[in-house]
Formats: structure tokens, C-alpha cells, sequence
């Protein structure tokens, strides 16, 4: 009795914030064809993506650094994106932040590191996103903008910050997101650090790689560009990394491969 209350609530408030945050047909086709990844990933998906960017939209706070403006346009290009990693998980991977925070484009951070003798090393870092415990995301719109053009490179920033938001959900960024049953910690910890120690490897001999060479700087970090490969690349990240390919797609419930 209490389960099916709960469904017949749940469906009531989707069904209300899906009236408050329509989306336009016309939008979104000039969406799916800016970004056709969008397309290929989703079909025959499309109708529930269209139905969790809606609700996304509802759940989510987007702030626009002046001079970008929050547009339709910019909100529905960022949400789509966002939603196309939980398609088959489900929006609730995303109920631990609110904020979402654009940029026109990319920023300078300043950062501290400390070394092993204890001495304070600081540096700048341009930033296209950042993901952070508890939110808010960061994305600069000029990488969100052309990400449809960026697709042939394997590279998607707005999949790889919300990738790292899957990844810190038990608390911690580490490249292991909250598995499901059927996919041990043990299995995932195995394909994912061979994977990633032949990748340092290779990026340390400057060879070509289908992933970005970023993905060397840490686990967390390969996880998350694999992620934006699986969803924008799929063939060259399948060609390259077939048993990473094999495990994201388990995970992710999802095979664009295919």
C-alpha cells in the first residue's frame, strides 16, 4: 500500500513540474541537431530524455555569469547533456546539488598544492568546468556551445563534470561511482586502473590516444573522460579500451556503440 502511495505520488509531481518546464518542439529539434550525439545515444530513448531534461530543468538552479544569459536555448543544451549519462539510472543520481553556475567561458582558478617537504606550491589552472561535493557545477558555455563540433574529439564537458558527479556520490572522488550489485567493486577497480596505467603510459610517450590525454592526471579523471568518449566517441573508445567500453556500458545501462 505504501509503494504504490509513493509511486501515485511520484508520478503527480513529475507530472506537475513536466507542466511547469515544458519544452518547445521547435527547441527541441534545434537542440538534437546541435548536438546529434544527443540523437544517437538517446533513440529510442529520446522521449524519456526529453522527459528528464524537463524535470531536471525544474529540480536545478542555473546562474549566468554576465554577459551570457540563461536562454532557453542555453538551459535546454546544458540539462539534455547532463541527463544523457543517467538515461538509465535515473535523475535521482543527481539529488545531492542544486546549483548550476555558467560561464561564457573558461576561468583562471588559483590553487595551492602542498609537496612532500611541507612547502606551499601555487599556480593557476584554467578551468572548462568543475564539479564539487554538494555542488554547485561549473561549466564555461563556449565549451557547452560547441560540443556538438567537439563530439569527434571525444570530448564533452558537460558529461565530464557530471560524470564526476556520479563518481562523488559515496563522498569521494575516485573514478568508482556507487555500483550497482551486479557490477563488484573489485571487477570495476581491475578494468579501470590496467586501462588507466597502459593509458599514463602512453600519454608519458606522447603517443596518439582516443581518449584525452587529461585522463592521465588521476583514476577520477580517466573515469571521466571515458565517460564523455561512451557518449560522444563510442567506436574509438570501444576500439581502443574494449573492456573499459564493455564495463562503462554496464554501468551506464547504455551501449552507443551499438
Amino acid at each position: 500500500m505504501l509503494a504504490a502511495l509513493s509511486r501515485w505520488w511520484t508520478a503527480r509531481r513529475e507530472a506537475a513540474a513536466l507542466r511547469r518546464r515544458p519544452i518547445a518542439d521547435d527547441l527541441w529539434k534545434r537542440t538534437l541537431v546541435r548536438y546529434p550525439f544527443l540523437r544517437t545515444t538517446a533513440d529510442p530513448g529520446a522521449a524519456e530524455l526529453r522527459r528528464l531534461t524537463s524535470l531536471f530543468l525544474d529540480r536545478k538552479e542555473f546562474t549566468a555569469v554576465p554577459p551570457l544569459r540563461l536562454t532557453n536555448d542555453v538551459v535546454v543544451a546544458v540539462a539534455a547533456q547532463a541527463c544523457l549519462p543517467v538515461l538509465r539510472l535515473g535523475l535521482h543520481r543527481y539529488d545531492g546539488f542544486v546549483g548550476i553556475v555558467l560561464q561564457p567561458d573558461q576561468v583562471v582558478a588559483r590553487r595551492q598544492q602542498v609537496d612532500d617537504d611541507g612547502i606551499v606550491h601555487e599556480y593557476d589552472e584554467v578551468l572548462s568546468g568543475e564539479a564539487v561535493q554538494g555542488g554547485p557545477v561549473m561549466l564555461s558555455w563556449r565549451d557547452v556551445r560547441t560540443s556538438g563540433r567537439s563530439a569527434a574529439d571525444g570530448y564533452n564537458v558537460v558529461i565530464h563534470e557530471f560524470a564526476h558527479v556520479l563518481d562523488m556520490a559515496d563522498g569521494e572522488a575516485d573514478g568508482v561511482p556507487l555500483l550497482p550489485p551486479e557490477l563488484p567493486r573489485h571487477e570495476w577497480l581491475a578494468t579501470l586502473m590496467r586501462d588507466y596505467e597502459a593509458f599514463v603510459a602512453r600519454v608519458d610517450a606522447h603517443e596518439e590516444t582516443a581518449l584525452d590525454p587529461y585522463g592521465a592526471e588521476a583514476p577520477e579523471e580517466f573515469f571521466a573522460v571515458a565517460s564523455e568518449a561512451l557518449f560522444v566517441d563510442p567506436e574509438r573508445l570501444r576500439a581502443e579500451h574494449p573492456a573499459l567500453h564493455a564495463m562503462l556500458a554496464r554501468f551506464y545501462r547504455v551501449d552507443p556503440a551499438r
